[in-house]
C-alpha cells in the first residue's frame, strides 16, 4: 500500500469495502430468502423487495446483447476504479467531500464488477413502483452498489459546480 502512504487515501478506501461489503452481503441475503424473479417481498404500497439479474448496465442497458456486454461493462468499471484510486490519491485531505464522492463510487463500482466477474451479472433488488387501476408502472430495481455510485457522482457534480465549500475548516 505504498501507493497510499502518509495520505488520508487508504481511510477513505475503507469506506470504499464497507460499500462493497454492504452491498454484497444485502445481494446475498436477497439471493438467500427471495425467490428470483417474483413478486419478492411487499415492503409498502410502493415498494418491493425482489430478486432479479440486470446484465447491462443503468436501467439494463444493452442487456439483451448475447453476453459481450459483461466483458465491455467491466472494463469499464476496471478503468474508473483504476482512474479514481489515481484521482484519490492525488485529491488533498482538505477535500473530504470530494474524496467522499470517489470513495462511494470506487466501492460501488467494485461490488457491481464483483457480480459480473463471479456470477455473469448484476443482482438487483429494490424495486420502486406505482400502480393503479389498469396500470403499473416500476422504475427500475436496483441495489445498494447503484446507490453508492449515484449518491458520489451526484455528490461529485454538486461539488464541481458548487465546489468552494469543500475544503474541511482548521
Amino acid at each position: 500500500m505504498k501507493f497510499f502512504k502518509n495520505t488520508g487515501s487508504l481511510s477513505w478506501l475503507i469506506l470504499s469495502l464497507l460499500v462493497v461489503i454492504l452491498d454484497q452481503y444485502t445481494k446475498y441475503l436477497v439471493s438467500a430468502h427471495i425467490p428470483y424473479e417474483t413478486a419478492g417481498i411487499q415492503v409498502t404500497s410502493f415498494f418491493n423487495l425482489v430478486y432479479v439479474f440486470n446484465e447491462g448496465a443503468a436501467f439494463s442497458f444493452l442487456a439483451s446483447m448475447g453476453g459481450w456486454q459483461r466483458w465491455f461493462f467491466m472494463g469499464i468499471a476496471l478503468a474508473i476504479i483504476m482512474v479514481l484510486l489515481v484521482v484519490l490519491r492525488r485529491t488533498p485531505r482538505c477535500r473530504p467531500w470530494t474524496c467522499l464522492g470517489i470513495a462511494l463510487v470506487i466501492g460501488g463500482a467494485v461490488g457491481n464488477l464483483l457480480d459480473r466477474l463471479f456470477l455473469g451479472h448484476v443482482i438487483d433488488f429494490l424495486l420502486f413502483y406505482l400502480k393503479g387501476d389498469g396500470w403499473f408502472w416500476s422504475y427500475p430495481a436496483f441495489n445498494v452498489a447503484d446507490i453508492a455510485v449515484c449518491a458520489g457522482a451526484g455528490l461529485l457534480v454538486i461539488i464541481g459546480i458548487f465546489g468552494k465549500g469543500n475544503s474541511k475548516k482548521s
